[in-house]
């Protein structure tokens, strides 16, 4: 029996690209455009649908997220794994897992009420800040790269740290030259399952991030994402005008963006795996 594509997905790739080949808009001035005013009438120069801003805004948070999350997952799965599994299993192990069935509004919701106004009252801004985000979505994404990373960690040969063990490895030399070097794939994996949570996460970000459409100067400034941007304007718009057209494309790029992620992380994954 042939499989058929899903109309759903085809017909959505079809919207995103409308804004190019229907409405004229150039690929150079979608991406790389700094204004957002789509609603801006033909009097006034017509409308600008730049989504360059909300590109640096997605990229900026999820990077630092999973620059933050990723040592700190990593740390948590040696510990369950190799440091001390009896209490890892029963204590962190479960403590971890359980950040992972607590909804996003509620993250939103903690980072609005104590991130935020610690952030402002601290560092200074509005508190509303990529900083903010990037926290909230560091602890978001911790339980799926510490289980992915312990799970790795577990499937190793126990041969290989009796191996290292015997020819006089301590036991961080252990983990460090070897079983974290064999695990990397897995880990990798993991990183890149908490870099796609983080680009497709919205309304957490959205709550503290502050929603300005602008190319945030410093970790403090304001900013927001390609998400943040999709789930506010889609439900003002008018199926088929430029505007809703534009936030189709935008949808369409975050889907690239992930998969260019994957790839890449893949194939540093695999450069790093020992022969």
């Amino acid at each position: 029996m042939v499989e058929r594509s899903n109309p759903g997905t085809s017909s959505a790739a079809a919207r995103g690209l409308t804004t190019f080949f229907a409405d004229g808009v150039s690929i150079r001035e979608f991406l790389l455009g700094t204004d957002w005013l789509p609603d801006r009438p033909p009097e006034q120069g017509g409308p600008l649908v730049g989504s360059f801003p909300f590109i640096t805004g997605s990229l900026a948070v999820s990077l630092l997220a999973v620059s933050i999350s990723t040592p700190l997952s990593i740390l948590v799965a040696v510990f369950v794994t190799e440091i001390a599994p009896g209490a890892g299993q029963r204590f962190i192990q479960p403590a971890v897992d359980m950040l992972a069935a607590i909804p996003s509004v509620v993250y939103g919701y903690i980072g609005l009420s104590v991130l935020v106004p610690l952030i402002r009252n601290n560092l200074g801004g509005q508190g509303f800040s990529i900083l903010a985000g990037c926290l909230v979505l560091s602890v978001m994404i911790l339980p799926t790269v510490t289980g992915v990373s312990a799970d790795a960690l577990r499937s190793l040969p126990e041969q290989w740290k009796q191996a290292a063990l015997a020819l006089g490895s301590t036991r961080w030399q252990t983990i460090r030259l070897v079983l974290l070097p064999a695990a990397l794939p897995g880990i990798v994996t993991g990183v890149v399952l908490g870099l796609s949570r983080a680009f497709g996460e919205a309304l957490a970000v959205q709550m503290v991030i502050g929603n300005v459409r602008k190319i945030p100067g410093s970790v403090l400034d304001p900013a927001t994402t390609l998400t943040s941007a999709i789930t506010m304007d889609m439900g003002y718009t008018v199926m088929g005008s430029l505007w809703n057209n534009a936030l189709w494309s935008m949808a369409l790029v975050l889907l690239a963006m992930s998969f260019l992620f994957i790839v890449l992380i893949r194939l540093a994954g695999r450069r790093g795996v020992p022969g």
